[in-house]
């Protein structure tokens, strides 16, 4: 035992230093916004100066990037940002669709007065977002409104699945937010309106038909020509 702890112990995984992981987090988020454009040619030096930070770290984080999808690294050329297929679109948000209609089936049986006033309250949240065309906080209102779904549903394995997809799946709604909008928080309300009465069959195929027309509207505005 204590041999094949002292070999174990030279095969140690090294603690990822904070710094490495805030300027992953800090490309993602910028990915995911859309301050960085699918397609963007993504220059270290530049990266770095923006975050205040040398090109190491940066360079570590393309390459976890790439590895994670987010960015491709291309021979000779550099780093761009990855531009999501139809199919990746297609699968990704097929999964998304399966977890959150579970999600809004199992929040119709565990729903408390409280927790559907929460939700009125982000659906207005929303609907003001769309009046004043303030896409960064209707994509914020969106994400949090069906996260508070997920966590009143009440399965923590449930919400571990969902929230794994759950920056790529902003990432592919940012950019039909707006367009996207009235339909989608006229669905939310809809949605709402069956979690309150505690009907999980309605809040599930709500959820299902919801999710499946966002799948829809992103995967026309790629056979377009585009995501922006």
């Amino acid at each position: 035992m204590r041999e094949a702890l002292t070999a174990a112990a030279a095969r140690r995984v090294t603690r990822p230093a904070p710094l490495r992981q805030a300027v992953y987090d800090a490309l993602t988020e910028l990915i995911v916004s859309g301050s960085l454009k699918p397609g963007q040619h993504l220059v270290e030096a530049e990266l770095a100066e923006h975050l205040g930070v040398s090109r190491q770290p940066v360079r570590e984080a393309l390459q976890r990037l790439q590895t994670d999808g987010w960015v491709d690294l291309r021979p000779a050329q550099g780093a761009f940002v990855h531009s999501p297929t139809e199919e990746e679109a297609a699968q990704l948000l097929g999964v998304r669709a399966v977890l959150e209609t579970y999600s809004a089936q199992l929040a119709a049986q565990n729903a408390k007065p409280e927790d559907i006033e929460r939700l009125w309250e982000l659906q207005q949240e929303g609907v003001d977002a769309l009046a004043a065309g303030d896409v960064e906080r209707l994509v914020a209102a969106n994400t949090a409104l069906h996260a508070f779904i997920t966590s009143v549903a009440g399965n923590d394995v449930l919400a571990e699945l969902i929230s794994g997809v759950g920056q790529k799946v902003r990432w592919y709604y940012t950019p039909i937010a707006r367009p996207r909008g009235k339909e989608a928080w006229n669905e939310h309300a809809q949605l709402i309106r069956a979690l309150a009465k505690g009907d999980a069959d309605r809040a599930g195929e709500v959820m299902r038909k919801h999710t499946e027309r966002t799948t829809g509207f992103y995967r026309k505005q790629i056979a377009a020509g585009g995501r922006a």
